[in-house]
């Protein structure tokens, strides 16, 4: 007889340890069965990794799978992985049938990262037992601590169970334990234990290769007697340890309690020898099925033990002969020194870590397959890293992966970045699945502003509020049948004057956003338009905020038009993809289903189940941090024309989220890309491009910049309607490069010491009728230059007197490797005070080599203004107020919005100079534009 077939006489059953769709298909598991009495099948994710990564085979699949709907990385492989699972019990149910349910068997493994999670493990193995749906399945528990309590649990609801990872005899004592009071309590409860099954896979040469690995060095050690009582050890405790395990089975069989369990149809739970492809060629290929041939087990073994068995395999009953000296060989194992017991826990360990490391390459192998099929409707990404930095990214993907932090992160673990109240602030992680569930109302919403024939719309708002809306509305421009989406987010006078004089009041629709309903720039722009709007204002006035606000109060009683409410586990500057950013996005006509749709491409791209080096935002993220730690802390955002504007969004989500505890990223949106020997040795690059952009001239620089060997990031936006996979992208990245530097990406705590400054001085004009008086440090013509006391000083001792170029010669001199100059202008943010300003930092970026950064406030408060206060004290700033000689009042307040701003100046200022940053301001009397020539030619003066 066939030697696999003759086990069978023996009382064991042979399951193949191999499960693949095409040997299914194809019949030769069907032949398996039929020639050599294979009885089960086992998987497990190594298996299905070399089955679904190892080749195209699965390729046909997953492509139909995805032609469906797209589907998360999990998701794809476990549907194949249910299927192939299916169609092996279908194949295997004529053995299940003919033996009544004693075998017939195909497992299906819970997910390994579950391995020290009995809830999640007991909700998993539900979950697969449902979507397999065949009677002759058994779900894979590990027999871990927590695993034991899950086994039970599962048994007692009627699931049939294979118990993994098994290598010592204690812990298969309680996993037999769990099986029988499983029962026991499913009995009890009226259930037919005829129809449960289980067996517990005991893991055997893994054992071996363990001891055998410590016996060789105290061999070494030793000689004579001793050294040869050592070397008989070798290849013998795996075996001896089973057949021990086997004990223990036969003496709990016997018992008068699973007598009563058996009289009732009971069946015993197997032992299963897993592992049994022989590691050291020194021994036998058939060693470990030829010694544990017994009743009531099965051996699960590779294809390749298996030819090897029915090559040349001797089956006998093998099982229980010698045990006195499996007695003795496991006592000499302790005399020698060796603890059987530290060797398994070990093993336990390692096999949860080996799992888990399959289950990683399987899922980004599943990843990979669907980010190349899926092609353009994902982004693309490209990272060109120096070799120090890409080891260092390399490291640190590894790291994230062997620790499972990216799953950490999704499970809203607040150990992932200092263990604070990070936890609180993470629902933007699943905001776009949420939002996708309320489109109806975003639809009917912007059918209601269509229908009311608004010829604009102006959201009042700041920071998180105003910047996201403000990439939307420059992404898409103007749609047809649609109002123009403009976005105010300024207390400068001139600019709400400006915004005023753009649109028909009487036709506008004005979105009113804040989270908290405090903050002080959209409720003065609130009071100044709802007045402004005249007597039916509420008609034409929405709002978006958190429940319960100051917003929302004002909102219902002064009757707005609809009141849209925020989450309030999503802070400003990651609401985008929330109401913050869909409210105005379906006002102005954009097709909110179409841009959650692709959004949810990135977040299944980003998410939890894909590994660090297939995940594309931790994959930035990490790539970001590495480059940060080799002193690369400046990021420079560059893009297509028509997507440039994404950099404000990027920059204030980056900034405020690093910007803290003495560390940042130092985000630059805005700065002209140049060659590279006028950068220093402290950037990264960072450009999105659209698919269809045909400026070379960029990627020409790029190429010099990365040639030079700067770290340059590429991105390829397929579409404008795919920005909203960039804003998940980037959260994700953000959040991600927080945790490696040890900050809360959440939190943006020097950004209240501005607004306190700000209120002490408001508080001052509401008390006398004017902001306290201020002396300038020195004045040259229209300009008055102002500074605290020690950079007064400084600049001094550098030779500043009373010309400006003086002082902003002793003032640039101060910028050095690594440094960074932010330009602060409480200006009119119009077309001519930007590129003025911008000139201004080109000249001083060419010169200097230094980073440069552009912000207009109050705007930048909300924003860097975070980084400048709470990042290191390696910034120089340059603050540019002027006067307001065309101001405008607020609405039923004693400050106007002139008055507003100086304060908002001189409290950023105050605050800088208390951080003991070096910091100048500049002001203009009479004509801006005169006033900002006049520094530009300082600035060339002074860098001569």
């Amino acid at each position: 007889m066939n030697p696999v077939k003759a086990l069978t006489t023996h009382g064991q059953a042979i399951w193949l340890d191999f499960l693949a769709r095409g040997f299914i298909a194809n019949g030769e598991l069907k032949a398996l069965v039929d020639s050599d009495g294979v009885r089960g099948v086992t998987s497990n994710p190594s298996i299905f990794e070399k089955a679904i990564g190892g080749s195209n085979e699965y390729d046909e699949a997953v492509s139909a799978l995805l032609s469906e709907r797209d589907r998360s990385a999990s998701d794809l492989y476990e549907t194949l992985a249910v299927e192939d699972i299916q169609r092996a019990a279908d194949a295997l149910h004529s053995v299940y049938d003919d033996l009544k349910g004693a075998d017939g068997y195909v497992s299906l493994e819970v997910s390994p990262y579950l391995a020290r999670d009995t809830e999640g493990t007991v909700a998993e193995a539900q979950r697969l037992w449902t979507s397999v749906g065949r009677d002759n399945l058994m779900v894979k528990v590990p027999g871990t601590p927590e695993g034991v309590p899950a086994i039970r649990a599962l048994i007692s609801q009627g699931i049939s169970i294979n118990v993994t990872l098994l290598f010592s005899q204690k812990m298969y004592a309680e996993v037999l334990e769990a099986y029988i009071s499983g029962l026991e309590e499913f009995v009890a409860g009226g259930g037919d234990p005829r129809r449960i099954a289980s067996v517990a896979s005991f893991f055997v040469s893994r054992i071996d290769t363990a001891v055998d690995n410590q016996l060789d060095g105290k061999i070494a050690a030793a000689s004579g007697d001793e050294k040869a009582r050592l070397q008989a050890l070798k290849g013998k405790v795996a075996i001896a340890n089973a057949k021990l395990a086997y004990q223990h089975y036969l003496k709990v069989i016997g018992s008068d309690r699973w007598k009563k369990l058996a009289a009732k149809g009971a069946q015993v739970q197997r032992l299963l020898w897993a592992s049994t492809g022989t590691k050291n060629k020194a021994y036998s290929d058939v060693l470990y099925v030829e010694e544990l041939i017994g009743r009531d087990t099965v051996n699960t073994v590779p294809p390749a033990t298996l030819d090897a068995f029915r090559d040349h395999g001797k089956p006998r009953d093998s099982l229980e002969q010698n045990i006195p000296d499996a007695e003795r060989v496991l006592a000499g194992l302790a005399k020698s020194g060796i603890s059987l017991d530290a060797i398994t826990d070990t093993l336990v360990d390692d096999g949860v870590q080996l799992f888990a490391e399959a289950f990683d390459k399987l899922l980004g192998a599943v990843a990979q397959k669907r980010a190349a099929i899926l092609a353009s409707r994902i982004d693309a990404q490209t990272i060109k890293l120096p070799a120090e930095i890409e080891k260092d990214a390399r490291a640190l993907s590894e790291r994230w992966r062997a620790n499972g932090t990216i799953r950490a992160l999704w499970q809203r673990d607040a150990r992932v970045w200092t263990g604070g109240d990070e936890a609180k602030w993470l629902g933007w992680l699943d905001v776009v699945a949420r939002e996708q569930n309320e489109v109806e109302r975003y639809v009917a919403f912007s059918g209601w502003v269509k229908s009311k024939n608004f010829t604009d719309i102006v959201v009042l708002g700041m920071g998180g509020s105003s910047l996201g809306p403000e990439v939307l509305a420059e992404t898409y421009g103007q749609i047809d049948g649609f109002p123009k989406l403009r976005i105010l987010d300024s207390t400068d006078p001139a600019q709400v004057r400006r915004t005023e004089a753009a649109i028909n009041l009487d036709k506008t629709l004005f979105i009113v956003s804040s989270k908290s309903g405090g903050t002080t720039e959209p409720n003065a722009l609130m009071e100044y338009f709802f007045v402004r709007a005249g007597a039916k204002a509420a008609e034409r006035f929405v709002a978006v905020t958190d429940p319960g606000s100051s917003l929302e109060k004002v909102a219902t009683a002064r009757g707005f038009a609809q009141i849209f409410h925020g989450e309030p586990t999503i802070g400003g500057r990651y609401s985008v993809l929330s109401p913050f950013g869909l409210v105005p996005a379906a006002a102005a006509g954009i097709d909110i289903s179409e841009l959650l749709g692709l959004a949810s491409a990135m977040v299944r791209s980003c998410g939890p189940d894909v590994p660090p080096a297939e995940n594309p935002g931790v994959q930035l993220g990490l790539a970001l941090a590495a480059s940060a730690k080799h002193g690369r802390d400046k990021l420079t955002l560059t893009g297509s024309k028509r997507i440039a504007d994404f950099g404000a969004w990027a920059e204030q989500l980056i900034a405020e989220s690093t910007g803290k505890n003495g560390k940042a990223l130092i985000p630059l949106e805005g700065e002209p890309l140049g060659k590279p020997e006028i950068y220093g040795k402290d950037r990264v690059f960072i450009d999105l491009r659209l698919k269809d952009d045909s400026d070379s001239a960029r990627e020409t620089a790029l190429a010099a910049l990365e040639s030079a060997g700067n770290p340059v990031v590429r991105i390829t936006v397929t579409s404008p309607a795919h920005i909203g996979q960039e804003f998940f992208r980037f959260e994700i990245a953000t959040a991600v490069a927080g945790a490696v530097m040890g900050v809360n990406p959440f939190d943006q705590p020097d950004v209240e010491a501005a607004k306190a400054k700000t209120r002490e001085l408001t508080s001052a004009f509401e008390a006398s009728g004017a902001l306290p008086a201020e002396t300038a440090v020195a004045t040259d013509g229209a300009i008055a230059i102002f500074t605290d006391t020690a950079n007064a000083d400084a600049l001094r001792k550098s030779g500043a007197d009373g010309d400006l170029a003086s002082w902003l010669k002793a003032h640039l001199a101060r910028i050095k490797a690594g440094d960074y100059i932010a330009a602060l202008a409480y200006l009119d943010r119009n077309d001519a005070n930007i590129a003025a300003i911008q000139n201004i930092r080109k000249t001083i970026r060419d010169s200097k080599q230094a980073a440069t950064c552009v912000g207009f406030g109050p705007r930048f408060l909300h924003s860097t203004g975070q980084a400048y206060k709470g990042g290191p004290n390696n910034g120089i700033f340059l603050q540019i107020t002027s006067d307001n000689a065309d101001d405008l009042d607020v609405p039923g307040q004693k400050i106007s919005f002139g008055v507003i701003e100086a304060a908002q100046a001189r409290g950023d200022f105050g605050v800088l100079a208390e951080r003991g940053r070096r910091a100048l301001r500049l002001h203009i009397t009479g004509d801006v534009a005169k006033g900002l020539a006049a520094i530009d030619a300082a600035v060339q003066s002074a860098l001569k």
